[in-house]
Order: C-alpha cells, then structure tokens, then sequence
C-alpha cells in the first residue's frame, strides 16, 4: 500500500513553490497598483522599478524551478483520482509555468521598447536585447496585462482545486505540496 510520502513533493520542489507563491502573487498587486498611477504620481517610477527588479529576480527563480522540475518530477498522482483531474491538473501546471515564463518575459519586452535595460535592484543592470521601437511598448504592455489577468484565473482554479481536495475529498492531494 502506497502512503502520502510515496506521492509528496521532494523539500526543495516545496520551497521553490511557496517561495516562488507568495511574491508572485505580490508582483500581480504590485503590477495593478504601479499600472494605476499616473505618469506624475512621486511613486510611479519606484513603482516600476521594483515591480520589474522583482521580475527578473522572479524570473531567475522560474529558470531554476523548471530545471528542477525536469530533473526531478513530481509522483504520480493517486490512481484513485479520476483521469479527468488528473488532466486537468496536467494543464493547469502547464498554464501555471506557461504564465511564469510570459509574463516576465512581455515584462521585459515592454519596459526596454525604449532602447534602455532593466535595473535589477541596482545589483546589475539587464540590457535591452531588441532595438527601441515606439509603439512596441503598448501592445506588448497591452499582452502583459492580459497575461497577468490569465495568470491569476490558473491560480485561483489551482488553489481551488487544491482546497477542494483537502477540505472536501481529504484525499491528501494538498498536503503534497504543503
């Protein structure tokens, strides 16, 4: 007989998880609150600094989480879960790694259309990869919001699910991750 242990995340898949969780969420507050202030408010341009210092940083971390994931993949879920979720899982961790992966990247497109790199808390700066382009950075900002909207629809069907399967089914789909 097969125990929760058997199907549990290793510690570091958990701590690149809920390290990874919880200041994504901040960037997605953080994004909505810097794209709401006008051009002359004294906080928009510390605003994005941070938002888009906290991306790379963010950004490094998805890179090593994924590398981490391809050489060390989760357990199986329980063959007592239905096919059905267990797909539906598939593709929301799919959509979840998608949206990490495009949203820094729109993010960056955006903040360097003008020609400039991304300073990264000061440490070092990220420079531009592609030649200034005005225009570029409205509809790339425009895919950035809209990606951001996207992403927040995975989490909640994630965490969702995720609560459904500990309050509801107490199958111990939860606590893999926890």
């Amino acid at each position: 007989m097969r125990t929760l242990d058997d199907f549990r995340f290793d510690w570091v898949a958990r701590c690149l998880h809920w390290g990874m969780a919880v200041p994504l969420l901040g960037m997605v507050g953080w994004g909505y609150y810097s794209a709401n202030l006008n051009f002359y408010d004294p906080m928009y341009h510390r605003a994005l600094y941070w938002h888009r210092s906290m991306g790379v940083v963010l950004f490094g971390a998805f890179l090593i989480r994924t590398a981490w994931r391809l050489g060390h993949p989760p357990a199986p879920l329980p063959e007592v879960m239905p096919a059905w979720q267990r797909h539906a899982a598939f593709l929301t961790q799919l959509g979840l790694y998608l949206f990490m992966f495009l949203l820094p990247v729109t993010g960056y497109v955006t903040s360097t259309s003008d020609g400039r790199g991304v300073d990264v808390f000061g440490w070092w700066e990220l420079p531009a990869w592609l030649p200034p382009n005005s225009g570029r950075e409205t509809w790339m900002g425009t895919i950035h919001g809209m990606a951001a909207i996207l992403f927040c629809l995975v989490v909640v069907i994630h965490i969702t699910a995720a609560l459904k399967h500990h309050f509801i089914h107490r199958d111990g789909i939860f606590r893999r991750m926890w």
